[in-house]
């Protein structure tokens, strides 16, 4: 297995970090490694906040973990209680606790536009803004694992993102796609427990499905 398998196959979501500082040039390197995705006409339509304003993180940690005390027991409630459940929650909440502290938080913004365009027999969708910012997202979160940092991408924080966008001072033209906390990870790189993917692809036809190849 080459280094880009495996870095691809067991980048997983980090949600503990150490105290170690991050070099800005790590950062830096992230973002050129970012603008380097996919993205429809090459429009670039991403922008990001770096946040490493130690004042700026905290607020932002406080507005994390409100959010997050409201989400957790509403998707708990839904759920059969367990160890793995309790554990899986236990490192999300632990996240949320210490999100200010986390040395990086990076923002990646996204344009309130249409990508829709119009001819004669009138409008076509050619697809969401999204899917020209969340490619740069999942470069980013490589190029930071190839520098030995970890992240994940969260969204918890959306009921409260006016908030967010207030401590940042983001324009109203632009909505928050992803907040990453970047730092050094406590956890270890691994392969994350996943559904296979030959029993979520079907090839040719819908549900029809084939033996995965050695």
């Amino acid at each position: 297995m080459g280094e880009l398998d495996d870095a691809l196959m067991t980048t997983r979501s980090m949600r503990r970090f150490t105290d170690d500082p991050v070099d800005d040039a790590d950062i830096e390197w992230c973002l050129r490694a970012a603008v380097q995705a996919s993205n429809g006409g090459n429009i670039q339509p991403y922008r990001f906040v770096v946040v490493t304003d130690a004042d700026k993180r905290a607020q932002i940690g406080e507005i994390y973990l409100r959010a997050w005390n409201r989400y957790e027991p509403a998707v708990r409630a839904g759920l059969p209680a367990s160890e793995e459940t309790d554990k899986n929650y236990g490192i999300s909440r632990r996240l949320a606790e210490r999100f200010g502290d986390v040395p990086v938080h990076v923002l990646v913004l996204m344009p309130q536009i249409e990508m829709a365009v119009s001819d004669d027999e009138g409008v076509m969708d050619v697809g969401p803004l999204a899917a020209s910012v969340y490619p740069a997202v999942q470069n980013l979160i490589l190029a930071a694992r190839s520098r030995g940092l970890g992240t994940v991408l969260t969204t918890v924080w959306r009921p409260l993102e006016h908030e967010v966008r207030a401590v940042c001072g983001i324009p109203d033209r632009f909505t928050i796609a992803a907040l990453l906390p970047v730092g050094v990870p406590k956890g270890r790189w691994g392969i994350a427990p996943r559904r296979p993917a030959e029993h979520l692809t079907s090839w040719n036809t819908f549900g029809e499905k084939r033996t995965p190849q050695a």
